[in-house]
């Protein structure tokens, strides 16, 4: 493979706790929750009343107001990010090198909300004549990358990718593939999603994987927590702009970490559940090692895919010891999900993001809502209040229903 050396020149996000990089990372390491109750529809009936939504996002600096209305709202988050993204790099695109330049943005579960109005639209009126023809479009996974692709004129690979909840931490990887092998020079890569909606809030909730601590929607993500009881839905995007370090420096870019590390694995086990010996999650890790060329006691940070499940959080932690052996509990492991809550398919870029930032402003985020380790739950995970300390490289997973594995590693620059 070619060794062409891939760095980040551009950081976009909509999340619960912030709708640009600044406010979102503030309050991060304020360690405080965008979680609230659900205002998007009415839950009264449903067993869950609060997620992670996006409230109050301005399209207008972003998007048209024609184009955004037919745009499902995960596909708004996705495209917002990517101008975001797009914006902090100062990256020109030209007629010349437009070629050169792509775009890799997926979803888990994409527009779910859109599919349900319209089903009901069809139901109320009984006619296929009240079927939106912007319906299509403004629902499928891949046009997230196509109108970002014809916003800034990206004639390179564009692609997306749907892998549930290691989506955008794989966009992010083959992104920098892409460029290593050299098919591109830049791409533009992360994921969205919007699955707060009726479907997605009661499949999850019939699934018995989300929290219904509905007396306490901001302490109800509590990754590790002995009283932890699902994961908490949340909404959102994030984007990163992927370059060929040369280039990059070359054009006097800021570079905000490079990608140093890649993994990817398949448990092979079970649609929804992990082996209980983390084998999967371990492969993942161990493979980003390998490929960044680090000894384990070389990464000082992990932050962890963590959902706060009672299984799946054991299991990483099981798994991070096996992939790290004896440097495991020099690690500072953090999950960022406590805040968020988990944004499915746009979780890896987002949680990607705040692991650059990390490295940047070299503290380690904390894990809010974390009172008392559960059964299993041994290593170092930065309870509550973040923590000042040196960073050169630092872990992200993801881990997604299918069994489907993720890691990458960045290192500071």
């Amino acid at each position: 493979m070619s060794q062409r050396r891939v760095v980040v020149t551009g950081l976009g996000i909509v999340c619960p706790v912030g709708h640009d990089v600044a406010t979102a990372w503030n309050a991060i390491v304020e360690g405080r929750s965008g979680i609230a109750p659900i205002t998007r529809f009415d839950s009264t009936s449903f067993p869950v009343h609060f997620g992670g939504e996006i409230r109050g996002l301005d399209l207008g600096p972003f998007i048209g107001a024609k184009e955004a209305r037919r745009m499902d709202a995960f596909m708004q988050y996705g495209v917002v990010a990517g101008v975001q993204a797009m914006r902090d790099s100062g990256l020109n695109v030209t007629e010349a090198d437009s070629d050169r330049v792509g775009v890799l943005m997926g979803s888990g579960m994409g527009g779910l909300e859109s599919i349900e109005q319209t089903y009901d639209k069809f139901l109320e009126t009984g006619s296929p004549k009240k079927v939106s023809p912007f319906f299509i479009p403004g629902s499928i996974i891949n046009l997230v990358s196509g109108h970002l692709s014809m916003m800034f004129n990206l004639t390179g690979p564009n692609l997306a990718v749907a892998t549930a909840c290691t989506t955008s931490t794989h966009a992010i990887g083959l992104a920098t593939r892409l460029i290593q092998y050299g098919e591109a020079d830049a791409m533009l890569a992360g994921g969205s999603e919007m699955a707060t909606c009726v479907t997605g809030v009661s499949g999850f909730a019939q699934a018995k994987a989300v929290s219904q601590r509905n007396d306490d929607p901001t302490g109800a993500s509590r990754p590790w927590d002995k009283d932890r009881d699902g994961f908490v839905m949340g909404d959102g995007a994030g984007a990163v702009v992927l370059e060929e370090y040369e280039r990059a420096r070359a054009r006097g870019a800021t570079i905000h970490a490079e990608v140093v590390g890649f993994g990817m694995s398949g448990d092979a086990y079970h649609v929804t559940a992990p082996p209980e010996n983390g084998e999967g999650a371990r492969k993942a890790m161990s493979k980003a090692l390998a490929d960044a060329r680090l000894d384990p006691g070389e990464v000082q940070y992990v932050n962890a895919h963590a959902t706060s499940t009672e299984l799946g959080d054991r299991v990483e932690t099981v798994a991070i010891r096996r992939a790290f052996g004896a440097a495991a509990d020099r690690l500072a492991v953090s999950s960022t999900k406590s805040m968020t809550g988990h944004l499915l398919g746009a979780a890896g870029v987002v949680e990607a993001i705040f692991t650059i930032l990390a490295l940047r402003d070299q503290v380690a985020p904390p894990t809010i809502n974390l009172h008392e380790p559960g059964e299993g739950c041994d290593l170092d995970y930065v309870p509550n209040v973040a923590r000042r300390m040196p960073l050169r490289n630092a872990l992200s997973n993801s881990f997604g229903f299918g069994g489907t594995n993720g890691s990458l590693i960045f290192r500071r620059i």
